[in-house]
């Protein structure tokens, strides 16, 4: 049994774990020894207070751009086989990915009562000014924080909900970002620092919910454009393995005032296909009873994602999709609240 201080790593690859090659970076293994070298190098202000962990390394690290659910099974797994033994999780990851990893990683930590947080970086570990070893220190100091119970992201001195996280700058350190929740905590000189009321708060033992996301390549993710056809959609919608879609209106969820195009969702939504709405822009909920446009949405059978990201809105149906519930308790779901995911029930 470990110690009940230590914090559990796992390390699945991207930039922060990369090298140089002569064909530019590269995935790279044995990061545990790069880590623990480059700790061993930090002012002792510093390094004496980052807690005390393990890594578990994947024998092949990815780039997060090939991520897919089976990985994010995995991680999930292999955390709640884990989940009494050490006192917190760090998860290094990609960047490109790295929202839908946590997104996924809520739904499937549900009740969780340790701190699971996700980080990467914009540089490698070794290479010059790099991001990397800030951010790992960061995820360790808040993953040793018995307030924090729910899977979050770390990055540039900021902790945000998993499932409220996005990527925001491609280059930027400060990569990421919350838009409809505040943050749950920051770093303020050297210290991680939570704020208790935007925290979720554990009631009872863990829920996890692990379904076998092996199979689930069903759900696809459309972005409506100024003159998109019927026909278009219809075409994605009409194929045979898919049996969900996050619509990405506009504005509080609105479409074009076309009898053609509502008419394939209510096809697709008849033949038992799971359709969910998140707004293209990236603040506020959707309110499909604004607009008459949003309200033929809702006459369609589809399903309001309050103020989710299009990250949590896909995972979330992914999540549901691969358990075995009835049509009306996957509508259900969807539209709680599992882990702070949205707002309110719509």
């Amino acid at each position: 049994m470990t110690t009940a201080n230590t914090i559990l790593v796992l390390y699945t690859g991207g930039t922060l774990g990369m090298i140089e090659s002569a064909h530019g970076l590269r995935p790279a293994g044995d990061f545990e020894a790069r880590l623990r070298l480059a700790i061993s190098r930090l002012p002792a202000s510093r390094g004496d207070g980052i807690p005390p962990f393990e890594m578990l390394e994947y024998a092949t690290p990815i780039d997060s751009s090939s991520a897919t659910p089976v990985d994010w099974q995995r991680l999930a797994r292999d955390i709640a086989t884990r989940h009494a033994d050490y006192a917190g999780f760090v998860v290094l990851h990609g960047t490109d990915t790295l929202a839908w990893t946590a997104s996924s990683l809520a739904f499937q930590l549900q009740g969780i009562d340790k701190p699971v947080v996700v980080t990467g970086a914009q540089k490698p570990l070794e290479a010059p000014g790099s991001d990397a070893l800030g951010n790992i220190e960061t995820a360790l100091r808040f993953a040793a924080l018995p307030g924090l119970a729910e899977v979050t992201v770390a990055f540039a001195g900021k902790l945000m909900r998993g499932c409220r996280s996005r990527k925001w700058d491609t280059h930027a350190f400060d990569g990421f970002a919350s838009p409809n929740w505040p943050l749950l905590g920051e770093c303020i000189d050297g210290a991680p620092v939570l704020y208790p009321s935007r925290l979720l708060s554990p009631s009872g033992a863990p829920r996890f919910e692990l379904p076998d996301l092996s199979t689930t390549s069903s759900v696809v993710r459309l972005a409506l454009w100024p003159g998109i056809q019927a026909r278009q959609v219809a075409t994605l919608l009409d194929e045979d393995s898919v049996r969900g879609a996050v619509l990405e209106c506009w504005g509080s969820g609105n479409m074009p005032d076309d009898p053609h195009l509502a008419g394939a969702l209510v096809t697709a939504s008849g033949a038992g296909k799971l359709l969910a709405v998140v707004s293209q822009c990236p603040h506020g909920p959707v309110a499909l009873e604004t607009y008459a446009s949003g309200q033929a949405l809702g006459d369609a059978g589809v399903l309001a994602g309050d103020d989710m990201t299009p990250e949590a809105a896909f995972t979330k149906l992914t999540h549901v999709l691969a358990q075995p519930l009835t049509d009306a308790q996957r509508r259900h779901r969807f539209l709680s609240p599992l882990c702070g995911e949205r707002s309110a029930l719509a």
